[in-house]
C-alpha cells in the first residue's frame, strides 16, 4: 500500500536508535518499503539550563515532530512514550506501541556501588520531578542537582565529576549498548517508573486511518494494555510533567498490578495506591486506584501544580493546517 514512510524524530543518538529500530520493524513486516529518517532538534533539546516544568513541559520534545506531521513533511513520529503527555491532542493518535523494554531506573556512579551507599551531602543529578520526589522521600540526605541533556551528555558530566551519581532510564542505556554503565538497577516497587517508561510509540495524524492499519503489525498488545492503563490514570488526574507522579502497571497471567504515587515535595507527603485485579476488570482497577489516591490527598496535591502545557503548543502551531 505504501511505497515510502517518512519517519520524524529528535536528533539525539538514542532517538535516532529508536527511529532506526522502528524502521527495521517496518521493513520486517513490509519488505521492500522505502523509508526516510528526518532528524530535528526540538526546543526541549535546546533549553538545558532549566527544568521542563519551568519552560513548557514535555511538549517541548514533541511539538516540532507533531508540526512535521501537520505540515505533511513526515508520515510518522517516533517517541519514547514517557516523553508524551498522558492526554494526547485528538489531532494525533498513537498508531502503535512497541514491546516495552525494562521500565526501571538506573543508578549510575563511578564512586558508589548503590544509592544506599551514598553519604550525606553527596551530589546526584536528575531533571525529573518524579525522580526528585523519590530521592527526597527515600534518600533525603543527598544533594540533588539539575541534570539536562542527552544520555551521552549526562554521562560525560558524571565522568567529569560534576556529579557523584546520576539517575537514567535502564531502557535508554540498554538500547545504546551502555548496560555496563548501570551500577544498580533500582527496584520498581520502591523507585516507581514514569508513565510509559521503556516503551516506544509511533504517533500519526488521527485522520490517517490507512496508515494506522499499516502500522498495526508493530503493535505489542500486552505493552499497549499496560501503558494505556498508566496513561489513563495520569490523564484523569490531569497530570503534566511538572507533577511528580509515577504510575506502573505490570501484568502477569490473568492479573494486573497497578501502582501509582503522587508527591507533594513542598509539604513532604505523598498519595499512594496499589491495586491488583483480573485483567478483565482493568477499568474497575483504574477507578479503585484513583479513588484511593483521592482519599490520600491527590486532589489537594494536584491543585498545587499546573495541569496542561497544550496552550504553548497551540501558540507554536499557529494556523498550520492538516494536509
Amino acid at each position: 500500500m505504501y511505497k515510502k514512510i517518512r519517519i520524524i524524530t529528535r536528533k539525539s543518538e538514542l532517538a535516532l536508535w529508536q527511529a532506526n529500530f522502528v524502521k527495521e520493524e517496518l521493513l520486517r513486516h513490509h519488505p521492500g518499503l522505502q523509508t526516510e529518517i528526518i532528524g530535528v532538534t526540538t526546543s526541549g533539546d535546546k533549553i538545558l539550563d532549566k527544568t521542563l516544568d519551568k519552560v513548557g513541559g514535555k511538549g517541548l520534545f514533541i511539538k516540532e515532530l507533531e508540526s512535521g506531521l501537520l505540515a505533511d513533511t513526515a508520515d510518522i513520529a517516533v517517541h519514547s512514550l514517557k516523553d508524551l503527555p498522558a492526554a494526547l491532542d485528538p489531532t494525533f493518535k498513537l498508531a502503535a506501541i512497541l514491546k516495552r523494554e525494562d521500565a526501571a531506573d538506573a543508578f549510575v556512579s563511578n564512586k558508589y556501588s548503590s544509592l544506599e551507599a551514598m553519604p550525606g551531602g553527596a551530589v546526584i543529578g536528575t531533571s525529573s520531578a518524579r525522580r526528585v520526589a523519590l530521592l527526597k522521600q527515600h534518600y533525603p540526605q543527598l544533594q540533588i542537582k539539575l541534570l539536562r541533556g542527552n544520555v551521552q551528555t549526562r554521562l560525560g558530566k558524571l565522568d567529569k565529576e560534576e556529579y557523584d551519581a546520576i539517575i537514567l532510564a535502564v531502557a535508554g542505556l540498554k538500547r545504546l549498548g551502555l548496560s555496563d554503565r548501570i551500577t544498580q538497577k533500582l527496584d520498581t516497587n520502591k523507585f516507581l517508573p514514569s508513565i510509559g517508561q521503556g516503551a516506544l510509540a509511533i504517533e500519526v495524524l488521527s485522520s490517517g486511518t490507512d496508515l494506522i492499519d499499516y502500522l498495526k503489525p508493530l503493535e505489542d498488545k500486552e505493552t499497549r494494555f499496560e501503558v494505556d492503563i498508566e496513561r489513563m490514570v495520569g490523564s484523569r488526574l490531569g497530570a503534566s510533567c511538572s507533577v511528580p507522579i509515577a504510575v506502573y502497571a505490570k501484568s502477569t497471567d490473568n492479573q494486573i498490578c497497578l501502582t501509582a504515587c503522587l508527591w507533594d515535595v513542598v509539604d513532604n507527603r505523598c498519595s499512594y495506591s496499589r491495586v491488583q485485579l483480573d485483567k478483565s476488570k482493568h477499568e474497575e482497577m483504574v477507578n479503585n486506584c484513583l479513588e484511593e489516591l483521592y482519599k490520600n490527598g491527590a486532589r489537594e496535591i494536584m491543585a498545587k501544580y499546573p495541569t496542561s502545557h497544550r496552550e504553548e503548543f497551540e501558540k507554536f502551531r499557529g494556523d498550520q493546517k492538516i494536509k
